[in-house]
């Protein structure tokens, strides 16, 4: 089937590929933006006009603590589409017809090991399809993963981490106000991207990408030899966020600041 080799391709390539990519904010140069990919003929045949943002990933879930940011982001990324021009369905119809065909085939996603079935989520994909084919407009389905990797904070005299279109500064947790200066700017920190996976009522891909939004990880001034730990407030930065989302959808929605273009 061909849903299941896209699915299968796009878990192995954005979900799982954690490439330590990034550029700048504004419209600089910066050659690190994510390499998109994009079936420009589908694009141009499909004409989108009316999604609907289904309330899964497409790859494995998100970390629990990440959980909580992802109705705000998917809040954003309505917000962006809609502005954009777009007819955006209510995500509850696509949470009642999944939560129905679960039913049917299972729960594709293993609980004890967080992996997804791919054959219970096609089958699950291509119920939900049939059904809101029969009562809506729908053109396609807009999938908002949130994944994390790690980048160390070592890009120049302000300490900047660059991955998937962003250049981010760390942020300090804790009673101190700076870090020591045998602190390891190459140690590692969690961080996260917005990955955008769109595919047709054909269960075609249509373009995958993915932008930086911000660290989980702050540096904690407790220690004296320094170290990281996760922020308490994740993602809550909506400017960061906004970023992320113009970055993902690049090009499929153009973005006239976007810096990947090395003859700007």
């Amino acid at each position: 089937m061909r849903l299941f080799r896209t699915a299968i391709h796009l878990g192995t390539a954005l979900g799982l590929a954690g490439l330590l990519l990034g550029c700048s904010t504004g419209p600089t140069y910066n050659p690190t933006t994510f390499p998109f990919e994009m079936n420009e003929s589908l694009v141009a045949a499909t004409k989108v006009k009316t999604v609907i943002i289904p309330h899964v990933n497409l790859g494995p879930p998100s970390r629990n603590y990440l959980e909580d940011a992802e109705p705000r982001i998917d809040g954003q990324v309505s917000s962006y589409l809609k502005e954009q021009g777009y007819k955006v369905l209510p995500q509850r119809e696509f949470r009642r017809h999944w939560n129905t065909a679960v039913r049917a085939y299972g729960d594709p996603i293993d609980p004890t090991t967080g992996k997804v079935n791919m054959k219970s989520f096609v089958q699950i994909m291509h119920s939900v399809r049939d059904q809101l084919r029969k009562t809506t407009d729908l053109d396609a389905f807009v999938f908002t993963d949130i994944v994390e990797f790690e980048v160390p904070f070592n890009g120049g005299l302000k300490h900047l981490a660059r991955w998937d279109g962003v250049s981010r500064r760390p942020s300090l947790q804790g009673p101190g106000s700076g870090v020591t200066a045998d602190f390891d700017w190459n140690t590692a920190a969690a961080v996260t991207s917005l990955q955008i996976s769109i595919y047709d009522m054909e269960l075609e891909r249509m373009f995958a990408s993915r932008g930086g939004l911000d660290a989980t990880d702050a540096i904690d001034t407790r220690s004296s030899s320094g170290r990281y730990v996760r922020r308490r407030n994740i993602l809550e930065n909506e400017d960061y966020i906004l970023e992320g989302i113009k970055l993902a959808f690049h090009p499929f929605i153009a973005w006239e600041d976007w810096p990947g273009n090395p003859d700007d």
